[in-house]
């Protein structure tokens, strides 16, 4: 096989007919230039300079050479300067995040993207199992989740951790299961997840999600709230989107004897290359979101 190193030796002595002159230039010794030459003659099992005499003079398989080289060595000059110009505020960058965490991000995106003109924002909020199959799939560059993933192909790290609310209806009186489950529970994709984390902590009668009455679904991170505001039931979200909902005069964070919090992971796929826009937005999200 033909090393770059050597054709790059190799018609640089060719360009400046002398061994010093190329030595020079290529900041290398007399020998080390003789050496790669002798090794792409070798490579090629042909002789490519003539040395009977003090000249530089070419064989026609070294005529050859040299005028293959040219348009190999230049496409791997442009291919060093398109990724060395390869720009951190260019490109798209697709995420995927849970609503709560993607309503603390959407606002600083959008800034970002306001400021940069090149850079494309896609962001979807989605549950955990679908971000995880999502990044194993290659279908998005950046995945926020709010329990480790399963799969090996994922690489994490836990970045934040955000507190679990009860909310009900103003004035709800919240004792045990039954009184839970005489509000109903407006369900959401990360419903089962968020109930057994908080209610299995609070509340030494609940077992499992299976229990609870179910008064409602949505899946709508920002509309999850209404129903309750309108006395329909209760849900558990994570505080950012509690606390997002313009009609808080209309529910109530109802007390816990135990808080709860998730832990909030950057999650993507391992050993895959990352463009430079896209890790520019991972590390902006790390440093938004960090602990």
């Amino acid at each position: 096989m033909v090393n770059l190193n050597w054709l790059r030796t190799f018609c640089c002595v060719v360009e400046t007919r002398n061994f010093t002159r190329a030595s020079e230039r290529l900041f290398m010794t007399q020998s080390g230039v003789s050496q790669h030459i002798r090794k792409l003659e070798d490579a090629v099992n042909m002789t490519l300079i003539d040395r009977s005499d003090n000249q530089i003079t070419l064989t026609p398989a070294g005529e050859r050479m040299f005028h293959e080289a040219q348009p190999i060595l230049a496409a791997m000059e442009r291919l060093s300067d398109s990724v060395a110009a390869e720009s951190e505020y260019a490109g798209t960058v697709r995420i995927m995040s849970p609503g709560s965490a993607g309503l603390v991000l959407h606002d600083r995106l959008l800034s970002l993207q306001q400021q940069h003109s090149g850079l494309i924002i896609n962001l979807r909020f989605a549950p955990n199992s679908d971000i995880e199959h999502a990044i194993t799939g290659r279908d998005t560059d950046i995945g926020l989740m709010t329990r480790l993933p399963e799969d090996p192909r994922c690489a994490f790290r836990q970045i934040s951790q955000e507190a679990l609310l009860l909310v009900t209806p103003v004035n709800a009186k919240v004792d045990d299961i039954n009184s839970l489950n005489a509000l109903g529970f407006i369900d959401h994709p990360d419903g089962a997840h968020h109930a057994n984390l908080l209610l299995s902590s609070n509340f030494t009668d609940y077992h499992q999600h299976s229990q609870l009455t179910r008064s409602g679904y949505c899946n709508q991170i920002s509309l999850i709230l209404e129903p309750v505001s309108r006395g329909l039931g209760y849900t558990i979200l994570p505080e950012n989107a509690v606390y997002a909902f313009q009609w808080q005069d209309k529910i109530e964070v109802q007390p816990l004897t135990y808080p709860v919090s998730e832990p909030l992971y950057l999650v993507w796929r391992q050993h895959q290359y990352h463009a430079r826009a896209v890790a520019n937005v991972m590390e902006k999200i790390e440093n938004w979101l960090r602990l």
